[in-house]
């Protein structure tokens, strides 16, 4: 504990942390969030002189608590997660949404199955002991289907490294993962092809809402990133944030978001799933605190938070 708040507080000096390598915790490569955080890592020491290294773990729950307790100064976690994070982890601070995440649950392409209702009696990963918030959000897609856990066989994963790889070795009857994830395309192509189960209209997100406050809907359009979607179609949808410690200086927060918001390009040319980013959607109404270093950036630059 003494040397993470050693770190913490050497990360106050602003000006000086630049010569440091900031870890940003994520999860294992394979996963949108390494992509995604492995760009931000990049355009940080390219553009702005911020030697970052992307630090991955076994799950969101686990890098949330290291940078909570000060071990990392930066880190990438959907929003469902931080909300379940943050009343233990005081320390956490919001830099902002960096892209919105849109998750499916895969079956195999030649299977029967095409709604979520259609998972009934089926083997589906559930547990997720090093992504907590997956639990919540496999509970949240299964009522968007009129389901419950009841319905389902529960097939216990850790991760949705292990839960994708237990589909591919037949141990499970679905998937669930983020769109524009390597791993979606792994098991793509090693199984000859997978489809997105679809949402229904009822009883969909208001129920999904009961489980999991911010999830959303948004629409996802056949093309690379999204592997299994055939024609324009709904998907559950929640936001990727970047988030950091209290401690870490308001100087290196603001220069992270003004980094990330002059390049763009450059950070879509590494994730493109960062083609969604936006200054303007970094700032929004979530119950979660933000770094006060974020805050007059987007002061500064006359942004509203927006609602979500």
């Amino acid at each position: 504990m003494m040397k993470a708040l050693a770190y913490c507080a050497a990360l106050c000096l602003g000006g000086a942390v630049h010569a440091q390598t900031l870890g940003i915790a994520t999860m294992q490569p394979g996963t949108l969030a390494h992509t995604v955080g492995s760009s931000i890592a990049k355009v940080l020491k390219e553009k702005g002189g911020i030697n970052a290294l992307v630090q991955p773990t076994s799950g969101e729950s686990m890098a949330l608590a290291i940078v909570g307790k000060g071990d990392a100064p930066l880190g990438l976690a959907n929003a469902i997660e931080v909300g379940m994070a943050v009343p233990a982890n005081p320390n956490l601070r919001m830099i902002g949404a960096v892209n919105p995440v849109r998750a499916g649950i895969f079956v195999r392409k030649s299977s029967p199955m095409k709604t979520i209702a259609d998972l009934k009696g089926r083997r589906v990963p559930m547990g997720y002991a090093a992504m907590r918030a997956l639990e919540g959000m496999s509970r949240a897609l299964l009522a968007t289907g009129g389901l419950t856990e009841k319905d389902i066989q529960p097939v216990m994963a850790p991760n949705v490294i292990r839960a994708a790889d237990d589909f591919v070795a037949g141990s499970a009857d679905a998937f669930l993962f983020a769109f524009g994830a390597p791993k979606v395309r792994e098991v793509d192509a090693t199984v000859g092809g997978i489809r997105a189960l679809e949402i229904p209209e009822q009883p969909g997100i208001a129920a999904a809402r009961q489980h999991s406050p911010y999830g959303y809907l948004s629409e996802a359009q056949p093309g690379p990133a999204f592997v299994g979607i055939a024609q324009p179609t709904k998907v559950y949808t929640f936001d990727q944030m970047l988030y950091t410690h209290s401690a870490v200086s308001d100087e290196l927060v603001y220069k992270i978001i003004d980094t990330m918001a002059n390049n763009k390009a450059e950070l879509a040319a590494v994730a493109p799933a960062l083609r969604e980013f936006a200054l303007e959607n970094m700032y929004k109404t979530y119950d979660f605190p933000y770094h006060p270093g974020a805050l007059k950036y987007f002061r500064e630059h006359q942004l509203a938070a927006k609602q979500l």
